[in-house]
């Protein structure tokens, strides 16, 4: 066996048979007895034969593998979201390959390079925080490889797109803290690049101005939305001695970072300061006070992306694909964080 890796020419030189009766029966081809097709099996699995998955995708223009690229896979969200887009392409006999690019631009180019290099048929992806030049996305379509994006998208990129009305959920969250009584809400946000923090700073501004209350960009403070952000945010407000009521973070890692540091600063919570998070991490219903925040839907966003995926790939003229964006609506999850304590 060649560098200590078994091929079909081993499998077929232990049977006693033709390669290409090897290479027809491992693809369960018709044209082979079932007899045959076990014993070839079985000879594949007493070698320990590892199908060449590259060579197979040249042979065949299909190596039914699709690249998913996402910011982080520890995330609530994001796992969720490639749960969802397994669920779809293991119906359809595909394998999702998920790469993370930790939301660093240069990871991310060299993701996309090797997802192109092991000839995945298409890719979904979810754009990091520091990408602004997306030539290395239009590399992809310059194949004619299908791309699909979700959650954080762009519109330089002329791709189907499935996202959440994050504008709705930041104006829901803001207006419930207006009902609560809230007037000097401070919101936490992120690079306005990101189509999903730009929509949601501007759900939180409309929400204040629907409400008779000037948007006062003292209150709105941008970071990287980290847990330690979210801690060191919340303390140079505290040191600053800005008045505020509440935070509308659009992350909830930020949020309980905030929650931390208001805890151990001796502010009472929903008393003195109501909090209301972004994403419904799992963790959010555990804190005490429980905290508020917006469900992003993050199981259908995957399968309507996969799904979405599939309708591109399975167009017989790929020079014509019609793009279209999916808009889901998020809920906001009331709970303790954020409601006056005759509500609790």
């Amino acid at each position: 066996m060649k560098n200590g890796k078994a091929t079909i020419h081993d499998i077929a030189e232990k049977l006693q048979v033709t390669a290409s009766t090897v290479s027809r029966a491992l693809n369960n081809n018709p044209r082979i007895s079932d007899a045959t097709k076990k014993k070839v099996l079985k000879a594949a699995k007493e070698l320990n034969y590892q199908p060449n998955n590259i060579a197979s995708a040249l042979r065949s223009g299909k190596s039914r593998l699709i690249g998913v690229v996402v910011p982080t896979a520890n995330r609530n969200f994001f796992s969720s979201v490639i749960r969802g887009i397994e669920e779809i392409a293991n119906s359809f006999n595909y394998k999702v390959v998920i790469s993370q690019s930790y939301d660093d631009y240069e990871k991310e180019m060299q993701t996309i390079e090797a997802l192109l290099n092991v000839q995945v048929d298409g890719v979904i992806a979810s754009i990091g925080k520091t990408t602004e030049n997306v030539d290395h996305f239009k590399k992809i379509l310059k194949k004619g490889i299908p791309l699909v994006l979700f959650d954080r998208v762009t519109n330089e990129l002329d791709v189907s797109q499935v996202v959440i009305d994050d504008y709705f959920g930041a104006f829901q969250a803001t207006e419930h803290l207006i009902k609560e009584g809230c007037k000097r809400i401070v919101h936490f946000t992120s690079s306005q690049n990101i189509n999903i923090y730009k929509e949601r700073k501007r759900g939180y501004e409309d929400a204040l101005l629907k409400h008779g209350i000037a948007v006062d960009p003292e209150l709105i403070r941008f970071s990287k939305l980290q847990l330690e952000d979210g801690r060191a945010t919340m303390q140079e407000v505290i040191d600053e001695k800005t008045s505020f009521d509440a935070v509308f973070s659009a992350s909830d890692y930020s949020i309980m970072g905030a929650m931390q540091v208001l805890k151990e600063n001796g502010y009472k919570l929903p008393q003195d300061v109501k909090l209301v998070g972004f994403g419904d991490e799992p963790f959010t219903s555990f804190t005490e006070p429980t905290l508020t925040t917006v469900n992003q839907k993050s199981i259908p966003m995957g399968n309507i992306t996969a799904e979405t995926f599939f309708e591109i790939l399975n167009q017989k003229d790929q020079t014509n694909i019609i793009s279209k964006k999916t808009i889901l609506k998020p809920e906001l999850i009331i709970r303790n964080s954020s409601l006056n304590q005759e509500n609790i």
